[in-house]
């Protein structure tokens, strides 16, 4: 063996190279198909997928299996069980934390030989791992569905549109795949938004059962309502016919719409703006609005109470009071054209306040020297001195305080011309007073009088002199202020005449 070795030295040593190199093409070759030694390499971690059919699925000719276009696997066998695909699914150790309980399998062509690959929604996070060995249900699988498949269920007609509309599409997208893709992925919030809508609609499957069912118990009394529907299919085309009898009304509706709709714009965009200011302001209503409950159960009796007068007083007070209102629509618009003038005033009016009411320095206290007060100080000492000069009120309103000065004989005679000055001056307790104009003493005296007063009370004729006149002004103010009973001078003289008599 060594001679020969020796003697074919060269041969031998091409044959070694030969052989390294046919090893390392080999290697190189099933590395890229992707077999997996054993002892050298570690064991796959396997999953299956329930599909309704593996059409075009060929394990060992590098059909793989990705997440977001990420190859994690290989699709390692198929197998038909209970009349459903069973795909069995390799992946790499690294990423066996990946697919989830609720992962979602899907059957893709690479290319339009049909070269599959499977894409794998690897499921929420918050749900657990998938174990080895596990399953994906087929509820959570799709096959790839084929163009004729979809084809196949239109007519011939309709076929022949579809043609011509992926032609027409075709021709439409070329050299414009770079813009398809940006709106794709423009698209993609909607898609995720259908996502959740779709996952929300599974969660509802009770609630959908229970639907079908009553939309299905509905057509079922509706079919035995037909005459019913006949009768409302009539009323229908009746209302139709109306409709359409107003097309010009419509027309000009529909001319209108333009501007609404910019104006409905417009309008929007203040609401968004109220919306921004809104919201803050609805956080600090919201005290206010869980106290309302108790705020409710306290307000009910008053309420209760308050119902029958409503009821029984304030309804009837406001049906009474329609005309009125109705009345008063003519001022309303004047005083709405007279509005802008009203707002002139009204600001010069709060200037004019706010001048009155300005205190530069605020409040100080008698102490400060140089204190400066706003006006608004010195209009309340303003009132108070009014006040204390036209104290004096009567029936025709408030009076400035006078006064009146004289000897008796001046008054009197005064009084004498201008006898309804006694009450305007006030001098009937002057006159009558006995410590003043009317004291018995003196001649001439209203003491004199009273003793020529008979029993009945009633005044004998009186001298047209100053004590006359004012025994007169004295009795008709006492019975005027005592309801006619009869003044203390009358019972003093009945006293006199009586004693007089025994």
């Amino acid at each position: 063996m060594k001679r020969a070795i020796r003697t074919h030295l060269r041969d031998f040593v091409a044959i070694l190279a030969l052989t390294s190199m046919a090893l390392l093409v080999a290697y190189y070759v099933l590395q890229n198909q992707r077999l997996r030694l054993p002892y050298i390499e570690e064991q796959p971690f396997e999953l299956k997928a329930e599909l309704s059919t593996a059409q075009a699925v060929t394990p060992g000719q590098g059909q793989t299996v990705r997440i977001a276009g990420i190859r994690i696997g290989d699709i390692a066998k198929t197998e038909l069980k209970e009349g459903r695909a069973i795909v069995t699914l390799h992946l790499d150790q690294k990423y066996k934390d990946v697919v989830r309980e609720n992962a979602h399998a899907l059957l893709r062509p690479r290319t339009g030989l049909k070269d599959m690959f499977l894409e794998l929604d690897p499921g929420d996070r918050d749900r657990p791992l998938m174990e080895e060995g596990a399953t994906i249900p087929v509820s959570n699988t799709l096959p790839d569905v084929n163009p004729d498949e979809i084809l196949g269920q239109l007519d011939a007609d309709t076929r022949d549109y579809v043609r011509l509309l992926l032609d027409g599409a075709g021709e439409g997208l070329r050299d414009n795949g770079d813009d398809l893709s940006e709106v794709l992925r423009r698209f993609e919030p909607t898609y995720r938004d259908l996502a959740a809508v779709n996952t929300e609609v599974v969660k509802r499957r009770a609630e959908l059962r229970r639907l079908i069912n009553a939309l299905q118990r509905l057509n079922m009394t509706l079919g035995r309502k037909d005459d019913d529907l006949a009768r409302l299919v009539s009323s229908a085309e009746r209302v139709f016919r109306a409709i359409a009898s107003e097309r010009q009304n419509v027309s000009a509706s529909v001319r209108e719409l333009p501007p609404t709709l910019r104006q409905a714009t417009t309008t929007l965009r203040k609401v968004e703006e109220l919306a921004g200011v809104l919201g803050p302001a609805a956080d600090a209503f919201r005290p206010a609005v869980v106290a309302l409950g108790e705020a409710n159960e306290r307000t009910r009796p008053f309420a209760l109470e308050a119902a029958p007068r409503i009821r029984d007083d304030i309804r009837p007070f406001v049906r009474e009071a329609r005309p009125l209102v109705r009345d008063l629509e003519p001022a309303a618009r004047g005083l709405a054209d007279a509005e802008p003038g009203l707002r002139r005033t009204f600001n010069g009016l709060n200037r004019f306040f706010n001048l009155l009411a300005y205190n530069p320095n605020g409040r100080e206290g008698p102490d400060v020297a140089g204190r400066e007060e706003g006006y608004l100080f010195h209009t309340g000492w303003l009132v108070h001195q009014v006040n204390n000069l036209f104290r004096s009120l009567d029936a025709h309103g408030p009076g400035r305080p006078i006064t009146y000065g004289g000897t008796c004989a001046i008054i009197e005679n005064t009084l004498g011309a201008s006898e309804e000055l006694e009450a305007l001056l006030g001098l009937t307790g002057a006159l009558t007073d006995p410590l003043v104009c009317g004291n018995a003493e003196g001649t001439g005296g209203l003491a004199a009088l009273l003793d020529q007063i008979p029993i009945t009370g009633e005044l004998p004729p009186l001298p047209k002199t100053a004590e006359g006149r004012a025994l007169a002004r004295k009795t008709h103010q006492w019975r005027r202020t005592h309801g006619g009973a009869d003044p203390p001078w009358i019972h003093e003289a009945r006293r006199r005449a009586a004693e007089a008599r025994r």
